[in-house]
């Protein structure tokens, strides 16, 4: 009772910033940006974390920030909305209706991921940093980002600067792509494939899609989706990677006990919620009250990663983690679009 006490400052503020997040970004979701960009662009993750870091300096101004530190449950409420999120991802739908998807998704995510991982240890990047960054750029930007963090036990900022780059860089990757698009007269099924392939937020590969046109915008989906689903498979794979290197560093055998207590237990919610939800049991879709949780629960968690957010370690990542993701960008981009083309022009075209 009186540890729970000492959670509900910490509580009270981070809802009440969730709440405020959440009102100023469906304020800009009914905006129409300039240059025709759609103001659901701009995510809901960015403003929970910048009202998150504008309770964090205001609170350390006057000198509170103390007494609510201990309710900042972060890392629980990413683990609860990483397995909501499972919820509605259809398995079964992308194995029938999606082939060409998957096997683009099965090219796309191991190369960008494995590109930007080597990229990182050339710029001197921590290890745990290259983790985040690479399943975020090859995957699906924030989700996989959280799912990476809690495999590899990365630090908040480390997840807080990189949804910063993922959404920074989305942005006006839906806005040129469509642009790039219709100047190489792309047909639209591999238009749509290409924007999913390396834009690394949903709404801004439905947003460029639909820009580009319907048939655009259903295959950008299906290729997103599929690439959504690998999440857990590459959580996977990071916690036995690391829980490998972390034994060989202490002279110790990686034991299946330590691989279990390093392994993201969450994971296993989440892959079990994919299943529920592809037999139908359960249904976590767009505009249903899992999806509706699954929000709330990822926007708590942003907003207690701006009131963590350690300004001094942040600064201390410094330019090279920037000129890591910006190059893996534009690697992403080139492959995406070879592959969308084979893969979507010529080995399974859609009509």
């Amino acid at each position: 009772m009186k540890l729970f006490s000492k959670w509900v400052p910490g509580l009270v503020v981070t809802g009440g910033l969730a709440v405020m997040a959440w009102w100023i970004a469906e304020k800009v979701y009914s905006l129409q940006l300039p240059l025709g960009i759609p103001g659901k662009a701009l995510e809901y993750p960015l403003w929970a974390a910048l009202t998150g870091l504008l309770g964090n300096i205001v609170l350390k101004q006057w000198g509170k920030y103390e007494a609510i530190k201990p309710g900042l449950q972060t890392e629980l409420f990413l683990k609860t909305g990483l397995v909501l999120l499972g919820a509605g991802i259809n398995l079964s739908l992308l194995l029938r209706a999606a082939s060409g998807a998957l096997v683009q998704a099965l090219i796309l995510v191991p190369a960008v991921f494995f590109f930007c991982w080597w990229l990182g240890g050339k710029f001197h990047l921590e290890d745990k940093l290259r983790a985040v960054m690479s399943a975020a750029v090859s995957i699906c930007g924030v989700s996989a980002a959280i799912a990476a963090a809690g495999a590899v036990l990365a630090k908040k900022e480390h997840v807080t600067y990189i949804t910063a780059l993922v959404i920074v860089t989305a942005l006006p990757l839906m806005v040129l792509l469509p642009v790039v698009a219709g100047a190489l007269h792309l047909p639209e099924p591999i238009a749509g494939a290409w924007f999913a392939g390396n834009i690394d937020t949903t709404a801004a590969v439905v947003g460029a899609g639909t820009i580009y046109g319907e048939q655009a915008q259903k295959v950008a989906s299906i290729v997103k989706s599929a690439q959504n689903a690998l999440i857990g498979v590459a959580a996977f794979l990071l916690a036995l990677a690391f829980a490998i290197r972390e034994g060989r560093a202490q002279a110790q055998k990686p034991s299946p006990r330590l691989i279990w207590e390093r392994f993201p237990k969450f994971v296993l919610g989440f892959i079990l919620a994919s299943v529920l939800y592809t037999l139908g049991i359960i249904d976590g879709g767009k505009g249903t009250l899992i999806d509706a949780l699954k929000n709330w629960a990822f926007t708590f968690a942003f907003v207690g990663m701006g009131l963590e957010l350690s300004a001094k370690e942040f600064r201390a990542m410094g330019w090279r983690p920037v000129s890591v993701f910006l190059i893996t960008t534009v690697f992403n981009l080139l492959l995406a679009l070879g592959t969308a083309w084979v893969i979507f022009g010529t080995l399974l075209p859609i009509p």
